[in-house]
């Protein structure tokens, strides 16, 4: 575990961050609160680490906030959280457009309302050209769904003549999912204190940082994340070569 701490500005920034946003419910019910303030004060925490990462010169913000297995949620927690996601994109559009920052979502569209999807489309076709910063929200998302979807696309492909068994290789792979045109995370970080990936970026991951931190996403702070920084920075980056003498 790392408990954050107040650093200073770090030197060497990861160019790709991603984050699974934990302890929304748990944080509301510390405060005796409904935990769809819990939510509501995630959001906010969503909109600071954005501005945070931008001025920190992060490339690449990844923040998974809804999975596949979310809808298995009561149904009033759900319709909060679709709602907290409606209002999201119509608050922060003009916003990222401003800081020329890009939009994408990933995830298994099919399952959200019709209005959330035009919302998406919206948001993606009016920043597509920005390049400050790319900021991609997971939402219906689950990697092992991915990479099923991945490996039908590559079966069909090969099916149809046009994939060659020899041309399945890793890069043919990670071409077909949904992060296909961004680079893999270098640091992956988890908040709340739960120390697992929970289906999030599972092929993705295979070379990141992964640091689990005990703050509450609500309570993620710029210090929060300078502190991860700084352990990241502290970590010697192999990918399976030996360490330098």
């Amino acid at each position: 575990m790392l408990e954050a701490q107040p650093i200073a500005e770090p030197q060497i920034v990861p160019r790709h961050i991603a984050i699974i946003m934990d302890g929304n419910g748990r944080w509301a019910r510390k405060r005796r609160l409904p935990r769809v303030e819990g939510h509501r004060r995630g959001a906010d925490a969503v909109r600071r680490t954005g501005e945070i990462c931008k001025e920190l010169g992060v490339s690449c913000l990844t923040l998974f906030a809804f999975s596949s297995e979310n809808w298995n949620r009561p149904a009033a927690e759900v319709d909060d959280l679709m709602g907290l996601l409606r209002h999201y994109l119509r608050r922060e559009i003009g916003e990222l457009e401003r800081n020329g920052i890009r939009l994408s979502v990933i995830g298994d569209r099919t399952r959200l309302p019709q209005d959330i999807i035009d919302l998406i489309d919206e948001a993606e076709f009016r920043t597509q050209s920005n390049s400050v910063m790319r900021l991609t929200i997971a939402v219906s998302y689950g990697a092992q769904d991915e990479i099923v979807r991945a490996t039908r696309e590559i079966a069909a492909a090969h099916a149809r003549g046009e994939l060659s068994l020899d041309e399945i290789d890793e890069q043919a792979f990670a071409s077909r999912l949904y992060t296909a045109d961004i680079p893999d995370p270098d640091l992956i970080i988890r908040t709340s204190g739960e120390q697992r990936l929970s289906n999030f970026m599972l092929w993705q991951a295979a070379y990141a940082e992964l640091l689990f931190v005990d703050t509450y996403w609500p309570d993620f702070d710029k210090s929060a994340l300078l502190t991860a920084i700084a352990e990241y920075n502290a970590r010697e980056r192999r990918y399976g070569a030996r360490p330098a003498r």
